[in-house]
């Protein structure tokens, strides 16, 4: 069964390696059958570690339709989203998402982000990268101030 919007991220993830800008990721962002953004992984040229097809469809998709929340959006993307990339959608509150590929379909192109998975999964102290706590107390004091704001925007 084919689908468009998944084609276009194909096509785009075909494109972006063709032209040697960036990974073979494309994705899309649709709302109401229509697309409202596109992206592809721009990592290498870009220079930004962040800057992975769906990050960067989900900020162009914010941008244009000048909201924070795609509630009303669902995702295309190549390939199953990593876990930045999850985050990402999480947060977005995107409503539904298709993928192509697996992580292990990724994994055997040389994009293998399982470490990533364990490292979530790993206590702390643990993780290949020291986390430390530091100054607990004077941060806290930013969270009273956002809990007493009355005209915050909720997230």
């Amino acid at each position: 069964m084919t689908n468009p919007f998944m084609e276009r991220a194909i096509e785009l993830a075909v494109q972006n390696v063709r032209s040697g800008r960036g990974g073979p990721f494309g994705a899309v962002v649709v709302r109401d059958r229509r697309i409202v953004a596109e992206g592809t992984n721009v990592v290498t040229s870009v220079n930004d570690p962040t800057a992975h097809a769906e990050i960067v469809a989900i900020r162009a998709a914010c941008s244009a339709l000048k909201t924070f929340r795609l509630d009303d959006c669902e995702i295309f993307s190549t390939c199953e989203p990593c876990p930045m990339c999850l985050g990402a959608i999480y947060w977005a509150r995107l409503q539904a998402v298709s993928f192509g590929g697996t992580a292990a379909d990724a994994s055997a192109a040389g994009f293998d982000d399982a470490f990533i998975y364990k490292q979530i999964a790993a206590p702390i102290a643990e993780r290949s990268i020291p986390f430390r706590q530091i100054m607990r107390d004077e941060t806290l004091g930013a969270f009273r101030e956002w809990a007493q704001k009355p005209d915050r925007v909720r997230y």
